[in-house]
C-alpha cells in the first residue's frame, strides 16, 4: 500500500457552484498557511482572489485566480475557479495544471445538481477530487441528504468522512470517521480534539463501517477483515483512504465553514497527505522524460507586467532567460492573486507565470528550444450567447480591434467575428454576464466604451414564380452616351441551390466583353432583394439584348442587369427565409419536459431526445429552432434547469416565413435602413 506522503509541490483546484464559498475558502487557506498575514472577505472586496474590478463589482469570481502558498514545509499552488458556468472554460483550463480538486459545495442536497457538470469534468480528466462541504454552520437538513443527492451525480463513490456534531441545533464540529476523534470548531483557531459523544456511538459506528465498506471495494485485504467483523487499525484506515483518494477511485467529503476557518486546517492536512505527487499527475498525462516541458493555463494582460502567461511546468526546470518554443522567458513569477514575486527557476510540479512571451497562448505546450509541443488541449465550448459590437466612438474602431485581441488572448472562450450578411461585429460567448464582463473589462482595462445590442437574424428572400424580363438603360449626355439592353429569364431553384447565372446569347446580340458586366449588375442587385435582404436560390438566364457600337460599355450593361433584376424580382412573388438551426439540448432528465416546452413555446420542433452520452442522469433534446428563437435562449434553459442546462447547435437550413411574422420583421429592417 503506498500511502507515503508525497512532498510537494501541490496544485490544487477550488471549483464549484457559485456562491458555494471557493473565494472565501481560498483567502482562508492562504491566512491559516501564512500566505496571507491579514484576513480579507468578500463583503470588503480585499481578498486576494476575486481582485479585478469586474469580480468585486459583482461579488464573484469571473477568471481564474492562482495563489501560492506553504503548508507545513510543502508548497501549494491554488487555482480558484470561478463558480458561474458562463466562465467554466476558466475552470477547464486550470483543471489541466491541477494534481486534484476540491468540490466546494453548500450543505443543501437540493443544490447538488449544480455540481454535476464540474464532476463530469473531472471525470473526463481523471482528476481526484475532494469533496468541501462549506457553509456548515448554517446547515439545516442531515448530512447524510446532501451525500445520497451526491451519490446519484457522482460517477465515483461518495465516502462521508467526517460526521457533523450539533448542539442546540447548530453544527459545532464533527468526528472523523478516520481518527476516532472529535474535533470542536472554534473561532479563528485550530479546532480542539476530543472523544467522540457517548450518545453518537451507534450513528458513528454505522458511518463508519459504511465509509470502510466503500473501501473495501477497493482492497481484498480490507474486505475479507470486515466480512470477519474485524475492524482494521487506524494506520490501516488512513493507508486505504490515501491510497482511494489519490488514485480517485473514491471522494472523500469533509466538513467545515471556511469563513470561520473551520474544517480549513483539516483540508489542508488531507491535501498535504492525499494529493497525488505531481510526478504521478505528469504521468497520467504522458508526460515523461527530462526535457523542460510547461503548458499554458491561463494568459492575464496587466497594466504593469504586460503579458503574463501562467503555467504548469511539467518536467525539467525552467529558468528565466530560457527559450520555450522560439521565445525567450522574461521573468519567472509566483502569484498571489495580482500581486507576483519574482524567482530564478521553476521545478517540475510548480505553477508560475511567466512574463511578455508575446506569441504564447492559452492551452499551447511550450517545450524547451523546440517550435511547440502537443500535450492535449482543454476544448473551447462552442458560444451560446452573442451581441453585435461597436465602439461608441467611431474614432475608436482600430482600437476596438487591438483590445478585443487581447481580451481573447485572455478569454479564448469569446469569439469576435464580423457576419457578412448583417455587416455587424459579433462578440459571442457563454451568457449574457459573461459579455457584460467582457465589455466592462475593454473599458476598465483599454478605455474603450463600447455599445453591444442584440444582433440580427441573417434573413434570406427568394422568389417562388418564374418571369421574363426585359430592361434598357439609355443616357445621352454632351459626348458618348451610355446604352445597354437586357433580356433576362429569372426563376427560383430549389433551396440550398445557391444562385445560378446562364449565358444563353447567340448572334452576337450582346458582345462577350460585355456579359461579365451582365452578370455583375446581377449579383450586385441580389445582395438587397425586393423585401430587402439577401436573394438566394435562383437561376438568372441572359438569352436577348441590343448595343451600341458607340455608346455600350460594361458600366451600361452591369446597369441594365441591375435594373432588369429590380424590376422583375418583384413580380417573382418574394418569399423571406429564416435560418433554421439543429439544436441539441443538454439537460437532467427531470428537466426534460420543460426542456420540450420551451422548445415548442419557440416555433421549434421537436426531433427526438435521448440519453446523453457518458452523462448519468442527463438527457439530450434534439430539436430544430429558428435562429430568431434563440438569442436568449441560454438563459430561459439554465433558468429551468437549476443553472446546469446547455444546447450545441449548427445552421440546418432555410425555411418560408410568412403572414405576419414575416411582415413585422420586413418592417423592423426597414426602420433601421
Amino acid at each position: 500500500m503506498n500511502s507515503g506522503r508525497e512532498t510537494g509541490p501541490h496544485n490544487v483546484a477550488l471549483v464549484g457552484p457559485y456562491l458555494s464559498g471557493k473565494t472565501t475558502l481560498l483567502e482562508n487557506l492562504l491566512f491559516v498557511s501564512g500566505g496571507v498575514h491579514r484576513k480579507g472577505n468578500m463583503r470588503d472586496g480585499n481578498t486576494v482572489g476575486d481582485s479585478s474590478a469586474e469580480a468585486r463589482d459583482r461579488g464573484m469570481s469571473v477568471e481564474v485566480n492562482v495563489a501560492t502558498t506553504s503548508f507545513m514545509d510543502d508548497q501549494f499552488t491554488f487555482l480558484d475557479c470561478p463558480g458561474s458556468i458562463e466562465f467554466s472554460q476558466e475552470m477547464a483550463f486550470a483543471l489541466k495544471g491541477a494534481d486534484c480538486a476540491v468540490v466546494v459545495c453548500e450543505p443543501e442536497a437540493d443544490k447538488a445538481l449544480a455540481l454535476a457538470p464540474i464532476l463530469k469534468q473531472l471525470d473526463d480528466l481523471d482528476l481526484p477530487r475532494f469533496i468541501f462541504v462549506n457553509k456548515m454552520d448554517r446547515a439545516v437538513t442531515p448530512v447524510a441528504d446532501l451525500v445520497a443527492a451526491l451519490d446519484d451525480i457522482s460517477s465515483k463513490p461518495v465516502v462521508l468522512r467526517h460526521v457533523p456534531i450539533r448542539q442546540d441545533e447548530e453544527v459545532t464540529g464533527y468526528v472523523d470517521l478516520a481518527s476516532e476523534k472529535t474535533y470542536h470548531w472554534e473561532e479563528g483557531a485550530a479546532s480542539s480534539a476530543s472523544e467522540p459523544p457517548a450518545e453518537m456511538a451507534d450513528e458513528l459506528a454505522d458511518a463508519r463501517f459504511a465509509m470502510l465498506e466503500k473501501l473495501s471495494d477497493f482492497n481484498d485485504e480490507l474486505m475479507e477483515k470486515l466480512l470477519e467483523d474485524e475492524m482494521p487499525p487506524m494506520a490501516d484506515v488512513y493507508g486505504h483512504l490515501t491510497e482511494c483518494t489519490r488514485s480517485g477511485d473514491i471522494v472523500p467529503v469533509l466538513l467545515g465553514a471556511a469563513e470561520h476557518e473551520h474544517g480549513v486546517r483539516r483540508l489542508l492536512k488531507a491535501l498535504r497527505h492525499e494529493t497525488p505527487a505531481a510526478a504521478v499527475t505528469a504521468e497520467r498525462l504522458g508526460v515523461n522524460g527530462s526535457d523542460t516541458v510547461a503548458q499554458v493555463l491561463k494568459t492575464y494582460h496587466t497594466a504593469h507586467g504586460g503579458k503574463l502567461s501562467v503555467a504548469r511546468i511539467w518536467s525539467g526546470a525552467l529558468k528565466d532567460g530560457m527559450t520555450m518554443n522560439g521565445e525567450r522567458v522574461s521573468g519567472i513569477f509566483h502569484l498571489s492573486g495580482l500581486a507576483t514575486e519574482k524567482a530564478a527557476e521553476a521545478k517540475a510540479g510548480e505553477i508560475v507565470a511567466l512574463g511578455r512571451m508575446e506569441s504564447v497562448a492559452t492551452n499551447d505546450t511550450l517545450i524547451e528550444g523546440k517550435e511547440s509541443g502537443d500535450l492535449a488541449r482543454a476544448e473551447v465550448p462552442q458560444a451560446v450567447y452573442a451581441m453585435k459590437l461597436k465602439a461608441a466612438d467611431r474614432n475608436d474602431e482600430v482600437k476596438l480591434s487591438g483590445a478585443m485581441n487581447k481580451l481573447l488572448e485572455e478569454d479564448p472562450s469569446l469569439t469576435f467575428e464580423h457576419e457578412h450578411d448583417t455587416n455587424e461585429w459579433i462578440l459571442a460567448g457563454q451568457g449574457e454576464m459573461h459579455l457584460r464582463v467582457a465589455v466592462q473589462r475593454l473599458e476598465n482595462k483599454y478605455g474603450l466604451k463600447v455599445e453591444g445590442t442584440r444582433p440580427k437574424v441573417p434573413y434570406k428572400e427568394a422568389i417562388r414564380k418564374s418571369v421574363e424580363q426585359h430592361a434598357r438603360f439609355k443616357r445621352q449626355t454632351g459626348g458618348h452616351g451610355q446604352f445597354g439592353d437586357v433580356h433576362v429569364e429569372i426563376k427560383p431553384l430549389p433551396r440550398g441551390t445557391g444562385f445560378q447565372f446562364e449565358d444563353k446569347i447567340v448572334g452576337g446580340s450582346i458582345p462577350r466583353q460585355f456579359i461579365p458586366a451582365v452578370e455583375a449588375g446581377i449579383v450586385e442587385y441580389l445582395s438587397k432583394g425586393p423585401l430587402g435582404f439577401p436573394v438566394v436560390d435562383l437561376a438568372v438566364r441572359l438569352y436577348d439584348g441590343q448595343f451600341h457600337a458607340v455608346d455600350s460599355s460594361e458600366l451600361a450593361f452591369k446597369t441594365a442587369g441591375r435594373m432588369a433584376m429590380s424590376e422583375g424580382l418583384p413580380k417573382c412573388d418574394p418569399v423571406l427565409l429564416e435560418p433554421i438551426l439543429q439544436v441539441d439540448i443538454y439537460v437532467p432528465n427531470e428537466a426534460t419536459p420543460k426542456a420540450n416546452a420551451l422548445v415548442s413555446s419557440r416555433r421549434g420542433q421537436i426531433m427526438g431526445f435521448d440519453a446523453r452520452e457518458g452523462w448519468l442522469g442527463w438527457d439530450v433534446v434534439q430539436a430544430q429552432l429558428p435562429q430568431s428563437e434563440i438569442h436568449d435562449l441560454i438563459i430561459e434553459l439554465r433558468s429551468i434547469s437549476s443553472g446546469v442546462g446547455s444546447y450545441g447547435w449548427k445552421y440546418h437550413h432555410l425555411q418560408e416565413l410568412s403572414g405576419s411574422l414575416a411582415d413585422k420583421v420586413i418592417a423592423a429592417y426597414a426602420e433601421e435602413e
